[in-house]
């Protein structure tokens, strides 16, 4: 494979999306324990969006966005071993989360945050950010990987693994509620999904989703989850909702139940409510992400289960403004993702 010494990549301009800036770099060789990959897809999440407008937490300035991509190996350095040029992969969101839990100097090698991220042709990486990407995927399908799929794979199966027959509620259609859906149902769990959106639950029932709710139709959605689960409440609930949400999820969860705190995109007061959590004798847990040896452990169940990441709607690179605003939109229901490559 020959090895360009300019490549494209985005930066941010710190306000808007629609102000990132496509500009060339020069091309660096990978050092002794680092391999360069020729990304292929990059997929999106809110946390870009943030990052794109100047908002995302310790984030550097002039920054090329992004944590999520599926790609090629392009270049070993003379030090590595276990990896060869043409091995698909891609790199763990948090560079040096390699297992265990997350700390303030893990925190620091976060792609497209802390450090600059992945919207570009290549990338050098450190060896042990690697993970391979499943057999059956697509690069594109890959590129959702890192982030959504391992968030929720972290909440689910993380310090205490749902068990068929739990039930599980998703908040929404976006890319961790997705994946906690198809990771639920595959683990043999009971899911519950809500949306704003019919059409969207509809996608949600195809994917295994055994209740839907509307929760614009229905504003009392926690009711119903009662309902379903016969007075008891649910085991798990992925909280992507944040403080508009997060009175619904207690009265929804059972009692010593699961919140696992992913976002923060409902409006409302940002009190976490202490009373409830000891009331009911509920978990909050923060999710950041996860390790790669979580991630190896999500793929294994990915391909036993032959899961496919649900992309919505794939964008060429020169088109990535398009996509950060069709991701804004909220039209989606799973992944937008952005195709690098041509080859």
């Amino acid at each position: 494979m020959s090895i360009p010494k300019s490549i494209r990549e985005y930066r941010t301009q710190g306000d808007n999306h629609i102000n990132l800036k496509l500009q060339e770099s020069a091309l660096n060789l990978p050092k002794a324990n680092e391999v360069l990959v020729k990304i292929h897809a990059v997929s999106l999440q809110y946390r870009d969006l943030m990052a794109s407008k100047g908002r995302y937490p310790g984030q550097k300035k002039d920054l090329v966005p992004c944590s999520d991509m599926a790609g090629e190996i392009a270049a070993v350095g003379v030090d590595v071993t276990g990896w060869k040029v043409g091995d698909r992969v891609c790199a763990n969101f948090a560079l040096d989360h390699i297992h265990g839990d997350v700390n303030a100097n893990i925190q620091k090698t976060g792609l497209g945050g802390q450090i600059d991220g992945v919207l570009r042709e290549y990338i050098n990486v450190p060896v042990h950010s690697l993970v391979r990407v499943p057999d059956h995927l697509s690069y594109e399908e890959g590129s959702t990987l890192p982030c959504a799929a391992l968030t929720a794979y972290n909440a689910l199966l993380g310090p205490t693994p749902l068990k068929g027959g739990d039930y599980v509620l998703v908040l929404g259609t976006g890319g961790v509620s997705i994946f906690g859906l198809q990771l639920a149902v595959a683990s043999g769990a009971i899911v519950i999904a809500t949306s704003s959106s019919d059409e969207k639950l509809k996608v949600a029932k195809k994917l295994g989703a055994h209740h839907v709710i509307n929760y614009n139709t229905t504003p009392n959605w926690d009711d119903v989850v009662l309902e379903i689960t016969g007075g008891r409440g649910v085991d798990h609930i992925i909280e992507v909702g944040g403080p508009g949400t997060i009175q619904k999820c207690i009265k929804s969860a059972r009692y010593a139940g699961w919140i696992h705190i992913i976002g923060f995109v409902a409006q409302g007061e940002s009190d976490l409510p202490i009373r409830a959590a000891i009331g009911k004798a509920l978990i909050y847990r923060g999710i950041q992400i996860g390790s790669v040896k979580q991630f190896e452990d999500m793929n294994r169940l990915i391909t036993a289960q032959n899961i496919h990441p649900l992309v919505d709607k794939v964008f060429p690179f020169e088109q990535a403004i398009e996509a950060y605003s069709y991701l804004e939109s909220q039209k989606h229901v799973g992944k937008v993702v952005i195709k690098v490559s041509k080859d």
